[in-house]
């Protein structure tokens, strides 16, 4: 790895700290307004309808300049989002905190395609999968600093002294959830600095039209492609999987420690923390033991975290005794013990088996289309996942379904889908040659060049 690559991903963990963070905030803000429980998957549908949204545009415009450059302004964006959050209930704006998110997620999402396409141009195909574990690693452990930073600073103690050091104009007090979302802030600052030395990697690829109607046809093309590679249309719907279940299960965690542990939010963060150590896990072992050759034999373990999932919601926590060993001089109960096991566990499946498939996904988009292209298309069907399968979350809440029952069925679903994914690898299998396909490095419709015309590698 080259000292570029450390520094795109120096600037990923502090601004990926700050989203997970931001996430923990709102939610408590959310609470301080007395929001239904029903506004939390709102708030991060919110935030990722400008990945849907704006992914035919992105991919162009990360690939029309430095990518180190198109990270900063995007940087630059998630603060005023997290400014209009903090001053948007205050006497000063009345802005809606649901509207100052979605500004972050347009930060987030412009943000996207520059982070991951710049890793393609950095290093050659076969670094992909470590670089993922790399990525993959960094960003969990900024999911579970981010997430226990979020929690330290919505908790009474740490809220009721931030409140009383931040003074705003007019003499107005924040709340302690403002105020942790203030701090926040800050840290997008730190990534937008990091990203001003990041290296322009010299790849340039041929001028994109920039009318509205020609990057819709360019991106239906682009995402027509992926879709109907025989590798790509996996890895792609493995990933879409992945990410929606993710989302949904962040949330989900949080809900079920507060109703069924019992936990308060800053501690149901913690937990939540503990399947971020898991995906970190999964994740160092895929890049140390899987090859992009055999990145699909991971794919039974997507079966794997969802029966776990089910495991967890079947489970009686209540047959534990309350009390539990000391740790650190803190009494931890057998259930949060077990709960936290689990939890890592399904983090770890989790980790093991979208690692090889994003660095697989990566490659195929990088070969057929282009690096902002691919990751454009990538960030569409994601994010279109994490859409649908909130918007479901939301629906079972509003109709009254318990969290056990809610949990139950977003096991069962990962595993179904996940089995059908299975089932249609195998059938392609039957009329192609994966390796074949995996070692091809055919560049599709999007001419790449270094500096001074040569090709790029």
């Amino acid at each position: 790895m080259n000292r570029g690559f450390y520094t795109v991903m120096a600037a990923q963990f502090f601004s990926s700290l700050a989203d997970n963070a931001m996430l923990i905030a709102a939610i408590a803000l959310l609470e301080e307004m007395h929001a239904p429980d029903s506004m939390r998957p709102m708030l991060r549908l919110f935030f990722y309808v400008s990945y849907v949204v704006l992914a035919p545009f992105v991919g162009a415009f990360a690939d029309s300049r430095p990518k180190g450059r198109v990270m900063l302004y995007t940087n630059g964006i998630k603060v005023v989002g997290g400014l209009l959050m903090l001053l948007g209930v205050s006497p000063l704006l009345h802005v809606n905190p649901m509207l100052s998110y979605a500004v972050i997620g347009f930060g987030a999402a412009a943000y996207s395609p520059a982070k991951y396409g710049i890793i393609t141009e950095l290093l050659p195909p076969e670094k992909l999968v470590a670089a993922n574990g790399w990525i993959e690693t960094l960003t969990v452990a900024s999911i579970l600093l981010g997430s226990s930073f979020g929690g330290v600073l919505v908790s009474t103690r740490v809220g009721e002294y931030l409140v009383s050091a931040m003074t705003l104009p007019g003499g107005w007090h924040p709340s302690p959830s403002q105020a942790a979302i203030g701090i926040i802030c800050l840290f997008y600052g730190v990534a937008a600095a990091i990203n001003v030395f990041i290296p322009d990697t010299g790849v340039r690829y041929a001028r994109q039209t920039l009318s509205p109607v020609g990057l819709l046809l360019q991106f239906s093309v682009c995402v027509k492609t992926l879709w109907r590679d025989r590798l790509g249309q996996i890895s792609l719907a493995v990933t879409t999987l992945f990410w929606g279940a993710g989302a949904t299960l962040q949330l989900l965690v949080i809900a079920w420690s507060q109703q069924v542990l019992h936990m308060g939010l800053s501690r149901a963060a913690i937990l939540q923390s503990v399947t971020a150590i898991g995906i970190a896990l999964g994740a160092v072992l895929a890049a140390l033991h899987v090859s992009l050759r055999r990145s699909f034999g991971v794919l039974p373990f997507g079966i794997a975290m969802g029966l776990v999932v089910v495991t967890i919601a079947l489970f009686d926590f209540h047959l534990l005794p309350a009390g539990g060993p000391a740790i650190g001089g803190l009494v931890v109960s057998w259930r949060t013990l077990l709960a936290a096991a689990l939890m890592m566990l399904v983090g770890a499946l989790a980790g093991y088996f979208i690692v090889p498939m994003n660095a697989l996904l990566q490659h195929r988009g990088y070969v057929l289309l282009s690096a902002g292209n691919s990751i454009a298309v990538q960030n569409f069907n994601e994010n279109l996942g994490i859409l649908v399968m909130l918007g479901a979350y939301t629906l079972l809440i509003v109709s009254g379904m318990s969290i056990r029952m809610t949990m139950i069925a977003f096991g069962l679903c990962v595993s179904g889908l996940m089995a059908l994914v299975i089932w249609r690898h195998r059938s392609n299998q039957q009329r192609f040659d994966a390796v074949a396909l995996i070692g091809d490095t055919h560049h599709g419709d999007a001419p790449v060049v270094r500096r001074g015309g040569r090709p790029a590698a």
